[in-house]
């Protein structure tokens, strides 16, 4: 608001939308800035808070929208504060599409990032001398690939990213700020992705054929006769990367991204009014699809991994069967046993300071204890007790082949090959051993069904 005895010549009309405005976006800053506070597991805790957010940032668009013309000429509105704004409402909807896996929220996510673009919002921030605005606008630009990438809208991406490029040459070459590695790091990061993905399969007759994970409304496999349906439904899914050298964007890397949209139906395009966040549905619109909730977790550690876990298995409902997909590095034990139990084959790498050895695997060095940052088989054991599904995707996934069913309930045991020709070594280290072994050579695969 301008300063002085000018204040005074402001009509109180204009001088209450100003104050309003002022009061909205402290509030939504307050209220978006408590969303790290909210514990990143369970289901249910988090959604009231996401509405009342939601309710606030919805009111500040609209108010910015409808008071253009006066927080122009009153407030000093700069076109970069309405792209912000845009971001944390893009933001939201990415972050409630993590803790629903409800895909139409990438949709909502997307239309405010692209409209960020097209309206170019942040395009004068670069004429002012202030580089943690520059800072904003480049994150701004990895969030915006992440959601693309989300939606295998590949063309998009590829554009967003030399536009990146040179926001970042420009950006280093005004600030000379120390944070430069860091930036080329994230062009690298997303340029091996790109290559990375799509998926490659390997047809009979040796061509390359790009698949799509999701799951289309066309693209449901038939039942086989005599299959029930009904019985068991997939609820819950934690999908845990923890591989050393493997491409990644962000905190995702390239398996843990194709396996969540394994898990995934095609986004459906809803009407913002429609699936708002946090609002409860009336009876007469038509139901969503529910996709199974996941946990993304990269490199966690052990606490970090069965406390996500713990909370997966006391929400699991009747009859819904809990999925874990395990993508880490293999942790293997020197010298032989006295016993065949749970703890003596080793188990996969979970996170922990410690230096990796050869890059691919863990050795225990202290032949007299087990390896403490490993999950073990025996570590899932007390979660047989509900349908369990176990995918590993590890150098030491033959570690889980004897995986015992103590409590008599459905569980099943997917197993990566251990060994691979030469010519695949490379990429399987950084594509992931299932994915590419699932739809290039499926008999390959090792399935224990207990």
């Amino acid at each position: 608001m301008s300063s002085g005895g000018a204040e005074d010549d402001i009509p109180q009309g204009e001088r209450k939308t100003v104050t309003d405005f002022c009061y909205l976006l402290d509030k939504s800053k307050q209220l978006f800035n408590g969303l790290r506070d909210l514990p990143q597991y369970g289901q249910k805790q988090w959604q009231s808070y996401f509405g009342r957010t939601f309710d606030v940032y919805t009111k500040l668009w609209k108010f910015q929208q409808q008071h253009r013309q006066v927080l122009d000429n009153r407030y000093g509105l700069k076109r970069w504060q309405i792209g912000e704004i845009a971001s944390k409402i893009g933001q939201l909807y990415y972050h409630y599409y993590l803790r629903t896996s409800e895909t139409s929220y990438l949709n909502e996510a997307f239309s405010f990032y692209s409209a960020i673009r097209q309206r170019s919002y942040y395009s004068q921030v670069n004429k002012e001398d202030r580089p943690e605005l520059v800072v904003k606008k480049l994150r701004y630009y990895a969030r915006f690939i992440v959601v693309c990438l989300l939606l295998n809208k590949m063309d998009v991406v590829k554009d967003l990213v030399k536009e990146l490029s040179d926001e970042i040459e420009d950006y280093t070459h005004r600030f000379n700020t120390e944070d430069q590695v860091e930036w080329n790091l994230v062009l690298q990061e997303v340029a091996a992705f790109i290559e990375a993905d799509p998926v490659m399969v390997l047809n009979d007759d040796n061509t390359i054929v790009i698949t799509s994970n999701r799951l289309a409304e066309t693209g449901a496999p038939l039942l086989e006769q005599g299959m029930i349906v009904g019985q068991l439904s997939l609820a819950d899914a934690l999908i845990i990367g923890n591989c050393n050298n493997q491409v990644k964007f962000s905190e995702l890397t390239v398996d843990m991204f194709r396996m969540l949209q394994a898990l995934e139906r095609e986004p459906m395009n809803l009407a913002s009014q429609m699936n708002k966040p946090g609002m409860q549905e009336s009876a007469d619109k038509p139901t969503r699809r529910e996709n199974p909730h996941k946990y993304l977790l990269y490199k966690p550690t052990f606490s970090q991994l069965y406390t996500f876990l713990a909370a997966s298995f006391k929400e699991l409902p009747a009859n819904s069967v809990l999925l874990i997909y395990l993508s880490a590095t293999g942790v293997f034990p020197t010298g032989r046993s006295d016993s065949e139990g749970p703890y003596d084959f080793g188990g996969v790498l979970t996170n922990s300071n410690r230096d990796i050895i050869n890059g691919d695997a863990i050795h225990k060095r202290n032949q007299s204890h087990k390896e403490m940052h490993c999950l073990h088989p025996g570590d899932l054991y007390p979660f047989t007790r509900k349908p369990l599904f176990i995918i590993v995707d590890s150098s030491n996934s033959v570690a889980y082949k004897n995986f015992t069913n103590l409590f008599g309930q459905p569980l099943v045991c997917l197993l990566s090959p251990t060994a691979y020709p030469k010519a695949l070594q490379v990429l399987m280290s950084l594509c992931g051993r299932w994915h590419f072994t699932a739809t290039s050579q499926p008999e390959v695969l090792s399935a224990d069904i207990v």
